[in-house]
């Protein structure tokens, strides 16, 4: 079955098909350090780790590079507002953003590259920028000529004059063209810089993707290039005219955009007061099963839709995970008092089963469509909490397909990110979870059912036709199936 991705270049789904298969060749837009990350930031770290994680499993060989922006206005201007060294803070927040990924366990990238450690190729690359006459020198530094580049709006679907009524334009007089953008800037006096043949200074922020993706995964064309819906414009676009006026080549064939991420209905900013950092989501959340939560609660809004974070979101998936996990635990080693083993229906489990990881697969390939994914699994614990119960009063035939149900559950969620720990039923964490009520509930709720058939077989043998169907058309309504037989109802399951 082949892949479709809602390619923001050509704004249409487009079938998936890298330059160079099974090689997939990925870079992302990493974080700026000079703070702690937020849960902006953790939606788009886990989108794009359960993208490659897919990729993965349908056999691609994925190659996927992250970079780390170390040298910034923000990084500068933090570090005189808290007067620290700007390195020494760099140092602490790459530290802190690392010990992040670990916690939510998403994986790092195959290469991390930062900006100051390739100041030497962007400085080559501006070179050969203004030898092809895409950039100019000035008194403050280098700067792109937008208008020399004829595709310059692509991205955004965007013409000039648009772009110049909605832009964050750079104050420069020096600049030919307000919506030209700096290449390189000259340092002011004991800020961060390095030597050039323009002067002192540093690497304008765009540059720094351009040159890091196209070295790091040594091409000139990414098969995707992924980041935030607010990076569009100016940064990707800006991408692209610096990266295809030196290679006259697409610089990405696929581009992908998350939705943003919102504090109960607000843009997030400290000046608001809900700045969430990944460190305060996962404060007062099960240690063993925080990072799950927070990924769940992404999974229920597609990646390109926009996504409100609120305490009843988090309520739910804290929720969720727990019937999740509880679901992918070892079912208990429960002697019955009958044994209703026998028959061919294994396979029609089975089959169920199986197509349910279809229908995960139909889901991811559509667009990576995890809230569809996500329901697969919903089904799949649902499907084996049932059979549980039937195992519970006696069908113990069912323990291979259980197991087969809790694998399958496990697979799939792992490639989701969910790790699924075992529950500790103690923990207070867990908060208004009734522990006891969820626990027990599969095991009662069978106790009943066999308790209704029972009393349902009685009044057959005592040809009280009109009540037993009374019963069966209870359960029935109830989703429970009844089987009859000359010798009483011996099975029954749950309708699909």
């Amino acid at each position: 079955m082949p892949i479709y991705i809602y390619n923001s270049l050509s704004r249409r789904k487009e079938e998936f098909i890298p330059l160079n298969p099974p090689q997939v060749n990925i870079y992302t837009c990493g974080v700026t350090v000079y703070d702690e990350s937020h849960i902006g930031h953790a939606r788009s770290l886990y989108i794009f780790d359960v993208i490659r994680r897919y990729l993965k499993y349908r056999g691609f060989n994925v190659k996927f590079v992250r970079n780390i922006t170390d040298i910034d206005d923000k990084i500068i201007n933090r570090a005189k507002e808290i007067k620290m060294d700007w390195k020494g803070l760099v140092g602490k927040y790459i530290a802190l953003y690392k010990k992040d990924l670990e916690i939510l366990g998403i994986q790092e990238g195959d290469c991390e590259p930062r900006a100051t450690e390739n100041i030497a190729d962007m400085i080559k690359h501006i070179e050969e920028l203004i030898n092809k006459g895409f950039a100019y020198i000035t008194d403050s530094g280098v700067y792109f000529n937008v208008r020399k580049f004829k595709d310059y709006g692509k991205l955004s679907g965007q013409g000039i004059d648009q772009m110049l009524s909605g832009a964050r334009i750079e104050p420069d007089e020096a600049k030919q063209d307000p919506l030209d953008f700096a290449l390189w800037k000259i340092s002011k006096p004991d800020d961060p810089s390095w030597p050039s043949p323009w002067g002192q200074g540093r690497p304008g922020w765009h540059i720094e993707c351009s040159v890091m993706s196209q070295k790091f995964l040594k091409i000139d064309t990414l098969d995707i290039h992924a980041g935030g819906r607010d990076l569009i414009f100016p940064h990707h676009e800006n991408e692209i005219a610096q990266a295809e006026a030196l290679t006259g080549k697409p610089f990405a064939k696929y581009w992908i955009h998350h939705g943003l991420l919102t504090i109960n209905g607000q843009k997030m900013a400290k000046s608001l007061g809900n700045f969430v950092t990944i460190k305060t989501a996962l404060e007062g959340l099960p240690d063993a099963h925080a990072a799950d939560i927070l990924k769940d609660f992404f999974l229920r809004t597609h990646y390109s839709s926009p996504i409100d974070y609120s305490s009843e979101a988090i309520r739910e998936a804290k929720e969720e995970i727990f019937r999740f996990s509880k679901a992918a635990e070892q079912p208990p080693n429960i002697v019955t008092a009958k044994d209703n083993s026998k028959d061919n229906s294994e396979n029609e489990h089975t089959e169920y089963v199986n197509g349910l990881g279809d229908s995960f697969k139909s889901a991811m390939d559509n667009d990576f469509n995890m809230p569809q994914a996500r329901a697969a699994l919903c089904e799949l614990v649902r499907y084996c909490n049932r059979l549980e119960d039937r195992w519970k009063v006696g069908h113990r035939y069912l323990f291979s397909v259980i197991q087969y149900t809790k694998n399958m559950l496990r697979e799939l969620a792992s490639i989701l990110g969910l790790s699924l720990n075992s529950v500790n039923e103690h923990d207070p964490k867990w908060g208004d979870i009734s522990l006891t009520n969820v626990l027990s509930n599969v095991l009662i709720e069978a106790q009943e059912i066999q308790k209704k058939i029972d009393e349902r077989t009685k009044m057959r043998r005592e040809k009280r036709y009109s009540d037993a169907d009374k019963i069966k058309k209870e359960l029935l309504g109830k989703g429970i199936l009844l089987k009859d037989k000359e010798d009483g109802t011996t099975e029954w399951e749950w309708k699909k």
